[in-house]
């Protein structure tokens, strides 16, 4: 989960200021960017400075945590503030990069992943490949707990790879991440405290961005297994180097245990960033699964939200414009839906926290 912004908006190529808010009714229109969104009304855009992304409800629906490098920060820094856009304040060090942030049940602690223990403001990025545009760096992140105003830092993982993508389970006891600590890029789960780490995953390729069911009993990611002799290249190579390049990738469901798993995706696109509806039956995510561009056999960049159920059917599309849309979460209880997206015209290529109300 690193900022997608410009971080995964890297993976995705293939593969948050200031107390007012802008609201709108959907289907609506912005400039030249006609945006539908099915079930969602009352579209409220809650940051405007800078980068944003991945925001999550806090476990009272009152709250939500964020990433973003507002203010000119030069990486990200984890931010809270009110589902509204107000108090905002920032939690995490006022050095290093940080990501992948999220609320312990109770709503006290909180957990993200940080690179404040290492030297210097900002880790290097990797250099890029010969004829590569855009690298999702995977930058030597540990993951941290801490009291919900910043205080109290305490890293969980001692890890000199990449450990991010902390999700805790609804009883507060367990965390679910993405780490590359094995050389590989695999699903972990551990206690809350970072004793007792599993792996989930095992087979070769990258496997990312766990998210535990409403009843804790499931785990969702995203993943691409390399198959032929050039991808398992490419594979090795993105490994050694700490960075990922665009790939397709599948939504998987598993039982949180590891065992169980099945795909539910299928379609050669790039569907990723996964979370649960409320129901337990249903994930929402994202895909360019609709931008498919036939004169040079390559998905878009446009990512729209879309529904499945966790067997794989009914997959309906949620969101219909020309911009990125991404990072879904709904409220737990049902009534809203927060995302990051790319629609405000006036700047069209920063990424910003939107909220809705959730109809159906």
């Amino acid at each position: 989960m690193p900022l997608m912004k410009k971080i995964i908006l890297i993976l995705i190529t293939a593969l948050v200021l200031s107390g007012c808010v802008q609201k709108s009714n959907a289907p609506q229109e912005t400039g030249d960017h006609p945006f539908v969104d099915r079930y969602m009304n009352n579209v409220t855009q809650l940051t405007f400075d800078g980068d944003n992304g991945e925001a999550y409800f806090s476990w009272d629906d009152l709250r939500l945590i964020y990433q973003s490098n507002r203010g000119g920060q030069a990486c990200d820094k984890i931010w809270i503030m009110n589902i509204d856009g107000s108090d905002r304040r920032r939690v995490s060090p006022g050095r290093g990069a940080h990501t992948c942030s999220f609320f312990f049940p109770g709503n006290q602690k909180i957990i993200f992943a940080s690179t404040s223990h290492l030297s210097g403001d900002c880790p290097p990025r990797p250099e890029r490949p010969p004829g590569v545009r855009f690298i999702w760096p995977l930058f030597p992140y540990d993951i941290f707990v801490a009291d919900a105003d910043g205080s109290g830092l305490i890293k969980i993982t001692d890890n000199p790879k990449y450990d991010a993508e902390p999700i805790v389970s609804p009883d507060g006891k367990q965390v679910v991440f993405g780490s590359q600590r094995d050389g590989d890029f695999d699903i972990y789960i551990m206690n809350a405290d970072g004793a007792n780490v599993r792996r989930l995953t095992d087979t070769l390729g990258y496997d990312g961005g766990p998210w535990f069911s409403p009843d804790g009993k499931k785990i969702v990611w995203r993943a691409w297994y390399p198959k032929t002799a050039e991808e398992l290249a490419l594979w090795r190579d993105c490994m050694e180097k700490d960075y990922i390049i665009a790939v397709p990738l599948d939504i998987w469901v598993m039982d949180a245990d590891g065992t169980n798993k099945v795909r539910l995706t299928q379609n050669g696109a790039t569907n990723w960033s996964p979370s649960w509806h409320p129901d337990g039956k249903r994930i929402i995510f994202a895909s360019n699964i609709d931008d498919w561009h036939a004169d040079i056999k390559k998905f878009g960049h446009n990512f729209e939200l879309y529904l499945i159920n966790i067997d794989g059917t009914g997959l309906e599309r949620i969101t219909f414009n020309n911009v990125f849309d991404s990072f879904p979460m709904f409220s737990n209880n049902g009534e809203k839906i927060v995302f990051a997206s790319n629609r405000n015209p006036q700047k069209p290529r920063a990424t910003d926290i939107f909220i809705a109300d959730w109809v159906e």
